[in-house]
């Protein structure tokens, strides 16, 4: 029995990997904490096998009036549950970090490999980064500190870009032909991936992402499809398109490359039981 503490009471990934295990109830008892308050430092950590880090703020803003606010939430609240999970005995602590490290994407079809050193763009990623740097001061032997970077994650209820492209798939009947290449992580194959992180006390940085890379335009006549809507592709606005993808930023979301190169994202046990198709096809089923 691994006994998890999941810090987000509300948390997407929290709430769906509660779920994910819960179709092994005899091998994971799951509780989860809010953080919004100070409560949590009394809560006893000492019967917990793993920390599951998952609260903080989760999406970019460029509005400077928060940055002391993601850098309090982000890098010093992360810093401060790994200090008492490791003094009273957790033995794994598990961050969610994200792809965002590296900065923004691009249309140079960027690959980040094992040599690619991080970059952020924003405080959000700036934030994440000095986590990572933070926690990893404290893993030992008996400390095992698992971050993961995680691309764009999707699945049935995730907030971000992905719903506002499923909803252009349902109305849009063109779309911009870009030849793009993305990461992404459905959310199945991320807890499949974070179940591995607990059973095996995993301790490193880690990469999951889908098997396949993903190109924006193929995947919103893909959701098209599931709705029994067909969406034509059409090259007739790439000239205009294509200089401002690194300049605006709702275009560079859309139509930028950001992928980890896939080596970076074998494990040693498959965690993908989702592939793309059947992926979108689930996430779009009402």
């Amino acid at each position: 029995m691994k006994r998890i503490l999941i810090t987000g009471k509300n948390s997407y990934i929290g709430n769906k990997f509660e779920n994910w295990v819960s179709q092994s109830p005899e091998m994971y008892e799951i509780d989860k904490i809010s953080v919004r308050d100070e409560k949590w430092k009394n809560v006893d950590f000492s019967s917990y096998d793993t920390i599951l880090h998952l609260a903080g703020i989760a999406h970019v803003s460029r509005d400077p009036k928060m940055e002391e606010l993601y850098y309090q939430v982000n890098r010093d609240l992360t810093i401060e549950l790994a200090n008492k999970a490791k003094e009273e005995g957790v033995t794994q602590f598990i961050f969610m970090s994200s792809i965002i490290v590296y900065g923004d994407s691009s249309y140079e079809n960027k690959v980040i490999d094992q040599e690619t050193i991080p970059k952020p763009s924003n405080f959000y990623g700036n934030s994440k980064l000095q986590a990572e740097e933070g926690i990893n001061k404290l893993k030992d032997k008996n400390f095992k500190v698992a971050i993961i970077r995680p691309p764009m994650i999707y699945g049935k209820g995730s907030k971000g870009n992905y719903p506002k492209l499923a909803k252009a798939a349902q109305k849009l009947p063109i779309f911009p032909d870009i030849d793009n290449q993305r990461s992404m992580l459905h959310i199945d194959n991320l807890c499949e991936f974070v179940k591995l992180m607990v059973i095996n006390q995993e301790s490193g940085l880690f990469f999951p992402q889908n098997k396949e890379y993903t190109k924006t335009s193929e995947m919103v006549q893909l959701i098209g499809e599931v709705h029994g809507k067909k969406v034509y592709l059409t090259k007739i606005f790439n000239p205009v398109i294509k200089p401002f993808v690194q300049k605006i930023e709702v275009l560079n979301k859309i139509f930028g490359d950001l992928k980890f190169s896939k080596d970076m994202s074998h494990y040693k046990e498959n965690y993908v039981v989702k592939g793309l198709e059947d992926s979108i096809k689930h996430t779009e089923q009402l």
